[in-house]
Order: C-alpha cells, then sequence, then structure tokens
C-alpha cells in the first residue's frame, strides 16, 4: 500500500533530491515559470506554496528561513515582494500546472509549473 507517503522519490537519492528541489523552487520564483517533469513539478508545488504562505509574515525569523532554503539572495527578495504585493489576499493556490505532453527521449510527461498573477 502507498498511504501516508509524504514525498515522491523521483528516483533520486535524498541529498540531490533536496538540491534539486531547492534549485527548482529558487528558479521558479525568480523567473515566474519553469518547465519541467510532472512529478517533479508537484513536489516544487508543495514546496513553493510553504515558502509564499510563510513570507506573507514579514519579520526577521521568515526571511532567514527563506535565506537557508533558497539559493540565490535576489530570490529571497523577489519572494517577500510577491508575497506582500500579488499574493496578500490570496489563501493559497499560488500557482498553476499547464500539461504539455510527453517528452519525445523518454516519454516522460512535461509541465509548465507557473506563479499565479491575478
Amino acid at each position: 500500500m502507498y498511504h501516508r507517503i509524504g514525498q515522491r522519490k523521483l528516483g533520486l537519492y535524498s541529498s540531490y533530491r533536496k538540491s534539486v528541489l531547492r534549485n527548482l523552487s529558487t528558479s521558479l520564483i525568480l523567473h515566474g515559470r519553469i518547465k519541467t517533469t510532472e512529478a517533479k513539478a508537484k513536489e516544487v508545488r508543495k514546496v513553493v506554496e510553504k515558502l509564499i504562505t510563510m513570507a506573507k509574515e514579514d519579520n526577521l525569523n521568515t526571511r532567514k528561513r527563506a535565506y537557508s532554503y533558497l539559493f540565490v539572495k535576489d530570490a529571497v527578495q523577489k519572494l517577500f515582494e510577491l508575497a506582500k504585493n500579488d499574493f496578500a489576499e490570496r489563501n493559497g493556490g499560488y500557482t498553476r500546472i499547464l500539461k504539455l505532453g510527453q517528452r519525445r527521449g523518454d516519454g516522460a510527461k512535461i509541465v509548465i509549473l507557473e506563479l499565479v498573477k491575478e
């Protein structure tokens, strides 16, 4: 049975998986949209939504937590600007997944993960 499993392993060992998720989260915050596989997008969505919810409360502790997770300082500044300006009244659902189809080489499902700015 597959009940109560917290995350997808993505075929990676744990330290590499954490690094991939941190890189994809940083790229999504900096650029607003990324193109990746469906499984990775669903995992990154969990991380980014928690980061944006955390960034709504702007204090020293939340900034330190964001700096410890994201690789680039500009991404942290942009995260707190997004949380303050674009997502202040929104209670979740900060990201959107658009399906593109299958990758030609291995048949992996490719999607676009983007931040919702409405």
